[in-house]
């Protein structure tokens, strides 16, 4: 088990110890990604080894929410494969897998104002996390309500990617920015330069989606 310990260090590079779990989380979860924008399938499998190393990392730091966030990241891995691998006819490419859509103004609206609500929600049960489980939670939550922020904008971004939403990318180019500032405050260095490789990627996949998304009308 010491492969999941923090403090088992892989390497040193610039006087930056980095951990066998660090770099592997940022390694799988690096591949996934480009592999999401690349609109390849297997994207999704990757990311679950990706989730159950970062549930491990983020619960050694303190980011709370984002440890819960992948537990639902496990579940959504698993359907998000399924519905890109067997779509219903109606909404299958040509390549037999689920098309590129755009959301209406209405889901626009309703993601928005519900992903404010529950940032605020879970910002506040985060806040007062180590109080209420002392026994598990032994330190309070690092920023909590920016943590929270980028863990509802997740689940959000996630359900708009297995549906092949647009503007998933939007959504991730926002929460990787943030991510970044955060993981650096963090002392975890290599998952900040992660998220911030993120960032372009995010706005690759927004440019490669939007330009199959033109095809379709070709």
């Amino acid at each position: 088990m010491d492969f999941f310990d923090i403090n088992n260090i892989f390497f040193e590079a610039l006087g930056y110890q980095m951990s066998h779990l660090e770099f592997w989380a940022t390694i799988t979860g690096g591949v996934a990604v480009w592999l999401s924008a690349r609109e390849n399938v297997w994207s999704w499998i990757i990311g679950l080894v990706n989730v159950v190393l970062a549930f491990v990392l983020f619960y050694q730091i303190q980011l709370y929410p984002d440890m819960f966030l992948q537990v639902f990241f496990f579940i959504t891995n698993l359907i998000g494969w399924w519905q890109w691998k067997y779509p219903q006819a109606a909404e299958a490419n040509l390549k037999n897998e689920l098309r590129i859509s755009k959301l209406s103004v209405q889901q626009w609206l309703f993601l928005g104002v519900g992903g404010l609500i529950c940032t605020v929600l879970l910002g506040t049960f985060a806040k007062n996390l180590h109080g209420l489980f002392p026994t598990l939670f032994s330190q309070p939550s690092a920023f909590p309500y920016m943590d929270s922020f980028t863990t509802v904008m997740s689940i959000v971004a996630t359900f708009m990617l297995i549906r092949k939403k647009i503007e998933a990318w939007y959504v991730w180019l926002l929460i990787d920015a943030i991510s970044t500032y955060m993981y650096s405050l963090k002392d975890v260095k290599l998952y900040a330069l992660l998220y911030f490789v993120f960032c372009f990627i995010a706005a690759f996949g927004a440019y490669n989606w939007t330009k199959e998304y033109r095809n379709y009308s070709k």
